[in-house]
C-alpha cells in the first residue's frame, strides 16, 4: 500500500521533533543529578558544623591527695665506733650481724706500751709521795730550828742574823712541802690518765643493738692522730627503722607530722608498708636547682624484712574527702572551639560556601582570681558554660566546691572528629 502525502508529513515532522526531545531529557537529568548534589553537600557541611562531644557523667567519689616521694630506708639510731688510741688491733670479737649488749668488747688493741705507761705512772706517783714525806721531814725540822733560834734571840743569846736563817731555812722547806704535793697531783693525773688509755685498748659497744658494718681485722695498725677511724658500725633496733624521703618545696606546705603514709620497695613487689610523719627538717637541700626538705616517717619493722639503705617510694596521704561531686581532670581543661567567620561571598559561590565548617583553635580554660573555672556540660545537645570552685584532686579527678552541676550532668571532656 503507498503510503498517503499525509502520512509522509507526519513521519516527517515526527522525526524532526525527536532530538530535541532527548536533549530535553538529558539536561532534566542533569538538573536532578546536580539539585540532589546540592542538596547532599549542603546537609553533609550543616552536620559537620555541628560538634561532637565526648561527655562524663559527674559523680560522688572519694578524693585522696597524696604527695609522693622517695627517700632511702634507715636505722632509728646507728652509731659508729672508733678507736681514740693509735695501735695494733690483737683480737676482733664481733663480726656482721652479731647482736651485742651495751659494754660488750668488739675488739681489742695491743696493750704492751699501754700497761708500761700505766707502771710508769705508778713509780712516779711513788716518787712524789716520797718526795713529799722528805720535804716534810725537813719542813718539821726547819720549825724546829726556827723555834730555837727564836727563843735564843729572844734571850740575846744569837743573833738576829742567825733567827733570819732559820726563818729563811723554814720558808725553803715549806714550799718545798708545797711543791711535792703538786708533783703528787700531777704524777696522779698521769697515771689516771694511762689507766684511761689501758681502758680504751678495748673497744666496747656503747649500745645495745647489732653490727652493720666491721672495718678492722686482727694485726691492722690503727693510726688516731689525725681521724679517728671507723671500726664498727652499730644500729640500735632493727624493729623499728625510719624512712627519709626528700619532700619536693611545691609540696612541702601540704604535709605535717602525724600524716599516714604507705611506702614500697623493690625487694617486696606489690606489697605496701604503712608508716606515719614523725619530724620534718626545717634545713633545706639543693640539688641540681631542685630545693627538697627532709621528712622522718617512723616505721614498723617488726617482721624484720626492711634492711637498711633500702630505697622507697613513698606516698604521703595529706587530705581526704569522702562522698563528694567529682569531675574528670580533663573537664578543667577543656575550652569550645572557636568558630570562623562565614565567607562572605555572595551569589551561588556564596550560597555553596557559606555553611563550610571552620574551626579555630580553643583557648585553654584558666582560672579566675580567686580560683573559680569554667567548665562546660552537655545540655539539650549544646555546650553550656558553668561557673564551679575546684576544690582537692587526686590527679585524675577534682572534687566540686561550689558550681551549679548536679551528680549526673554530663561535663564535656573533650570533642571528636566527626
Amino acid at each position: 500500500m503507498t503510503p498517503s502525502k499525509s502520512d509522509i508529513e507526519t513521519i516527517v515532522k515526527t522525526a524532526e521533533r525527536g532530538p530535541s526531545v532527548w536533549r530535553r531529557l538529558i539536561w532534566g537529568l542533569l538538573l536532578v543529578v546536580a539539585a540532589a548534589g546540592l542538596w547532599f553537600w549542603w546537609t553533609s557541611g550543616s552536620r559537620q558544623d555541628l560538634p561532637l562531644y565526648i561527655t562524663q557523667p559527674v559523680e560522688r567519689s572519694d578524693i585522696i591527695v597524696q604527695v609522693t616521694a622517695t627517700g632511702t630506708v634507715e636505722p632509728t639510731n646507728k652509731v659508729e665506733i672508733s678507736s681514740e688510741l693509735s695501735g695494733t688491733v690483737r683480737s676482733v670479737e664481733a663480726d656482721f650481724n652479731d647482736l651485742v649488749k651495751k659494754g660488750q668488747i668488739l675488739a681489742r688493741l695491743d696493750t704492751d706500751k699501754l700497761e708500761a705507761n700505766v707502771e710508769l705512772g705508778r713509780a712516779s706517783l711513788s716518787a712524789s709521795q716520797a718526795r713529799l714525806a722528805e720535804a716534810t721531814a725537813t719542813l718539821n725540822e726547819m720549825n724546829d730550828n726556827y723555834e730555837r733560834a727564836l727563843q735564843l734571840e729572844q734571850k740575846h743569846v744569837t743573833t738576829l742574823e742567825g733567827l733570819l736563817k732559820a726563818k729563811a731555812a723554814r720558808d725553803r722547806a715549806e714550799a718545798a712541802r708545797k711543791s711535792a704535793e703538786a708533783d703528787i697531783r700531777v704524777s696522779e693525773a698521769n697515771l689516771k690518765i694511762n689507766e684511761a688509755n689501758l681502758t680504751k685498748a678495748c673497744i666496747c659497744s656503747s649500745i645495745d643493738g647489732v653490727v652493720l658494718g666491721r672495718n678492722v681485722e686482727v694485726g691492722q695498725i690503727v693510726a688516731s692522730s689525725l681521724q679517728a677511724p671507723v671500726l664498727f658500725t652499730l644500729a640500735a633496733d632493727l624493729k623499728n627503722m625510719e624512712l627519709r624521703v626528700d619532700i619536693d618545696e611545691a609540696d612541702i606546705g601540704k604535709v605535717k607530722v602525724g600524716n599516714e603514709a604507705s611506702f614500697t620497695v623493690e625487694a617486696y613487689q606489690g606489697r605496701t608498708f604503712p608508716a606515719a610523719i614523725s619530724a620534718l627538717r626545717f634545713a633545706p637541700k639543693t640539688v641540681d636547682g631542685v630545693v627538697t626538705y627532709e621528712a622522718i616517717l617512723s616505721i614498723d619493722n617488726a617482721e624484720l624484712l626492711l634492711r637498711p639503705g633500702m630505697t622507697a617510694t613513698a606516698d604521703i596521704k595529706v587530705a581526704e574527702i569522702r562522698d563528694a561531686p567529682a569531675i574528670p581532670n580533663a573537664a578543667l581543661r577543656f575550652a569550645p572551639p572557636a568558630q570562623a567567620e562565614e565567607s562572605s561571598g555572595t551569589g551561588l559561590l556564596g550560597m555553596l560556601f557559606k555553611n563550610a565548617p571552620s574551626r579555630a583553635p580553643s583557648a585553654a580554660a584558666s582560672a579566675s582570681a580567686d580560683g573559680h573555672r569554667t567548665i562546660y556540660v552537655l545540655r539539650n545537645d549544646a555546650a553550656e558554660a558553668v561557673d564551679i570552685l575546684p576544690g582537692e584532686t587526686d590527679g585524675t579527678k577534682t572534687a566540686i566546691s561550689e558550681g551549679d552541676v548536679a551528680v549526673g550532668d554530663l561535663v564535656i571532656t573533650d570533642l571528636t572528629e566527626q
